[in-house]
């Protein structure tokens, strides 16, 4: 019954706000600094976006190197099937509309200030990601 609401409030352009609650959202938590855990995470990721979620990245440890403007090799390097690399389908899911932000532990010990991540990274609050990863109808990826 919902679908056929929503289907005849989108044809007549009417969606309402209240439905896009419905919209799942997934959240990544990265840490591993296994290159092809990293690019599996941001496969999955993307792969959400295009089958209609919104999702959030959350780059902790060792995975916050992919978020660096000097990034490593590791998260640079293209990777078969498509050479594609961590980082540079991780800038693509940014460019989809997601959020990427480093674990607020990784900027202080890893030494370095905000003027090292790439444009549109940023650290998280922990109340904020707390919030939403309890938030309904979100799944979380953790790797």
């Amino acid at each position: 019954m919902k679908k056929a609401v929503f289907a005849f409030a989108s044809a007549l352009g009417l969606a309402a706000p209240a439905l896009a609650e419905d919209v799942p959202t997934l959240v990544t938590i990265l840490s591993s600094d296994e290159p092809q855990t990293q690019l599996m995470s941001m496969v999955l990721t993307m792969q959400s976006i295009q089958q209609g979620s919104n999702a959030h990245v959350l780059l902790c440890g060792p995975a916050g190197d992919l978020a660096l403007k000097e990034a490593p090799a590791s998260a640079t390097a293209p990777q078969e099937p498509r050479g594609v690399s961590p980082q540079g389908l991780m800038q693509n899911i940014m460019e989809s509309g997601a959020k990427v932000e480093v674990c607020a532990l990784y900027l202080p010990n890893k030494g370095v200030g905000a003027d090292a991540l790439l444009d549109g990274v940023t650290a998280a609050k922990p109340n904020e990601m707390a919030a939403r990863m309890l938030a309904p109808n979100t799944r979380i990826m953790s790797q």
